[in-house]
């Protein structure tokens, strides 16, 4: 068994981050080739979030393009999960149902948003909670967080898989800019 550690544990966002994207894992692991959060080719995120802030893709954009994006839009990234330890060959298995039960650290959301303290709104990128029992109960006591501290939370389709008018709509409305 290894120890697989999130690959962007150490970005930072900036201070004056209001709009918060939460995922789940992105493992540092050799063979995995995302420069940045929701970097890997078959994620649409580079897609969807820069049209609900009316600007250009930026899916094939350099970090660089990203990272001022999101500092220009006071958006910020964070992921549920800090490591997971699994069997030699599943570094990098990004399927939900596999990690579930891998998880050796949650990420500490109640010092995040102490830390980040401008943070107005989450958007969690899945629906669904079928096979992962252990991220719902985390989403759930995230969600307590947010309700505690005035903060809204919001669901957002998955940017997995597949980009089209109606998943980019949806964002739009969850978003209301």
């Amino acid at each position: 068994m290894i120890i697989v550690k999130h690959k962007f544990r150490n970005f930072e966002n900036n201070s004056d981050i209001q709009f918060l994207i939460l995922g789940t894992f992105n493992p540092d692991a050799d063979d995995n080739n995302a420069e940045f959060f929701y970097g890997r080719g078959r994620n649409y995120l580079w897609n969807l979030l820069p049209k609900v802030f009316k600007h250009e893709e930026l899916k094939t954009s350099s970090y660089l393009d990203k990272v001022s994006f999101i500092q220009t839009n006071k958006i910020g990234f964070l992921d549920i999960i800090q490591e997971v330890e699994v069997e030699n060959g599943n570094e990098t298995n990004y399927a939900d149902g596999f990690i579930d039960s891998r998880v050796t650290k949650w990420t500490d959301f109640e010092s995040f948003i102490e830390k980040y303290s401008a943070i107005k709104k989450v958007y969690f990128t899945r629906k669904t909670f079928n096979g992962i029992p252990n991220m719902e109960e985390r989403i759930g006591l995230i969600k307590k967080i947010c309700r505690s501290r005035n903060i809204e939370f919001f669901i957002l389709p998955t940017p997995a898989r597949f980009e089209n008018q109606e998943k980019l709509n949806e964002w739009k409305q969850i978003f209301s800019l």
